[in-house]
């Protein structure tokens, strides 16, 4: 089924039906006699997008170029109104008023298919979509937390620390000259909502558009309850002092709306595949994505089966891997199936060269609903993990509200690409998703629920840097919870397999626990102190003793 990754309880409440429509998918044989070419790409390309090329030695090849704008014009011909063009798949979107136009189109000479994608029922602005977030009622939730470096993250301090960006932050390290097109469903009141002021103020939301109603508008101020998009784009942007704070405000943005939640037809996999040529086109260094897609109910004839899931057969997968060839990195949610009969990730997902992201909890332990891989060709899924449960969001009645789902996890990695990216300006898209991955917590033994682990930010710019080389033990990347509760993780990047020991000390010196461990090298790893359930509220310091005479403190409270 097509997902909005997030737990939610949806709600549709359907106005007058229009006049009914229908939508294919139109691929052509060529792009002969086209008036575009690969030596003029700034007919197609921003000066950005091809700044990214040569950067980077990317060529500008045939499918960069538009489809031949005469094949366009004799399909229009016929009757039928131009919805979207498709420069990598050589194909349009059309809108045509009955199903027999579709014999004319077939018989032009350079159609090579003409496929159903959905009915079309008009577009009615009355129509009201509810989406009921999944609210955290944990323990967990701190009210305001501040950072060494002064940066007060409140309640999504957890979620920004478990992966070390706050680590970047403080470097001064957030985003900044980054641009990253967020892909999704409509994005609220994010056009008047306080959390993003900042991000308004400074002209951070650089283009909106929808490709559902192919319109610019993208917010849903009618109902203010169309909420996802803006949710996503908080983990990275949104900004309440003392609430909440994104791990790459100073980035840049583009809304990008291709999920219509009414539905749940094959046409958002081919809006999917759009609003990712856009991202390229416009000039994005990174697409994050909390959609996903597998079973169509509303025409199950087209549903995908686990076997499709090898990143050749969906068209967003397939999107989300030549969006990946043009030199962005694609953060796409790995879906929240792990509960369910279908269990596996779903499209785009199942790409190849793109970071998937998985859920965990609180504690860095796997949410029992992320969906798990591996690809039905058997590479590795997820590829990354972050925090999925009991995020802080912006709500869109102001202040902070909480939600769950690999949604909220995959904005977090990609707010981390940006801030990574920015610390490193001249790696490239495959150096920082390389990087990333040798930086988590399984790197040396990736598995089907969290693949390489949950990633260390701060230690990935040592990788993209080249400045771990000599290292036996960083500074203790992470330390998360913190606060805690009964149970504490120590995160820590080792160069060489050791024997390391971790205390627990309490205000007064006494040891209050302690625990040793083998390590493997050339990876991060992660070891867990727990029955902390019956320490007294306070500071300690957690101190990690490697075999060659190094300590390591951190400081955390109950």
């Amino acid at each position: 089924m097509k997902k909005l990754l997030i737990i939610f309880t949806a709600l549709i409440i359907h106005g007058d039906i229009f006049s009914q429509s229908y939508k294919y998918w139109i691929e052509f044989t060529d792009k002969n006699n086209s008036p575009y070419s690969i030596s003029t790409p700034s007919a197609y390309l921003s000066p950005r997008a091809i700044t990214r090329r040569t950067k980077h030695s990317i060529p500008i090849q045939f499918n960069d170029l538009p489809p031949n704008p005469a094949y366009i014009d004799s399909v229009l011909s016929k009757g039928v109104k131009l919805l979207n063009r498709s420069r990598w798949f050589n194909a349009i979107s059309i809108n045509a008023a009955d199903s027999s136009k579709l014999a004319k189109i077939r018989a032009l000479p350079f159609v090579k298919s003409a496929k159903f994608v959905t009915t079309i029922k008009g577009h009615n602005p009355d129509k009201k979509h509810f989406i009921e977030t999944t609210v955290d009622h944990s323990p967990y939730r701190t009210n305001s937390l501040s950072t060494t470096a002064g940066f007060n993250y409140g309640n999504s301090q957890n979620q920004v620390h478990m992966i070390s960006v706050d680590c970047l932050n403080n470097l001064g390290f957030r985003g900044k000259g980054k641009r990253i097109a967020v892909i999704d469903t409509r994005f609220g009141v994010v056009d008047t909502l306080s959390a993003f002021d900042s991000l308004r103020n400074r002209g951070g939301i650089l283009a909106t558009w929808d490709f559902v109603w192919e319109q610019p508008v993208v917010y849903d101020d009618t109902n203010n309850t169309d909420v996802h998009g803006e949710e996503v784009l908080s983990c990275i942007a949104g900004n309440l002092p003392g609430q909440l704070l994104g791990d790459a405000v100073d980035a840049d943005f583009y809304l990008l709306r291709t999920e219509d939640a009414n539905s749940e037809y094959m046409i958002e996999d081919d809006n999917w595949a759009s609003g990712a040529e856009y991202a390229d086109s416009a000039g994005a260094d990174i697409i994050t994505s909390s959609l996903g897609y597998s079973v169509f109910t509303s025409d199950p004839g087209t549903s995908y089966t686990y076997a499709d899931m090898n990143g050749k057969v969906a068209v967003a997968s397939r999107a989300a891997t030549i969006a990946t060839e043009k030199g962005l990195v694609v953060c796409v949610a790995a879906g929240n199936e792990g509960g369910s009969s279908w269990q596996y990730i779903t499209s785009p997902g199942d790409a190849d060269s793109i970071l998937t992201v998985g859920a965990v909890d609180f504690f860095g332990a796997y949410a029992t609903f992320s969906s798990t891989g591996p690809t039905s060709d058997h590479r590795v899924k997820p590829d990354v993990a972050a925090q999925g449960q009991f995020d802080a969001l912006a709500s869109a009645n102001g202040g902070v509200t909480f939600g769950s789902g690999t949604s909220f996890a995959t904005p977090l990695i990609a707010g981390g690409v940006a801030s990574l990216w920015q610390a490193d300006s001249n790696a490239s898209n495959y150096q920082i998703m390389a990087a990333i991955k040798q930086s988590a917590t399984q790197f040396a033994n990736p598995d089907s629920l969290l693949g390489y682990g949950i990633p260390n930010f701060c230690l990935a710019r040592s990788i993209a840097t080249g400045m771990q080389e000599n290292i036996i033990v960083t500074n203790l990347n992470n330390v998360y919870p913190n606060p805690f509760s009964d149970n504490i993780t120590v995160s820590f990047f080792s160069s060489i397999v050791q024997n390391v020991n971790v205390k627990m000390y309490n205000t007064l010196g006494q040891i209050v626990n302690e625990k040793s461990w083998k390590v493997a090298g050339g990876g991060n790893t992660l070891i867990n102190l727990g029955g902390l359930q019956n320490l007294s509220s306070g500071m300690y310091v957690v101190e990690l003793t490697d075999e060659k005479g190094g300590v390591y403190r951190s400081k955390v409270v109950k």
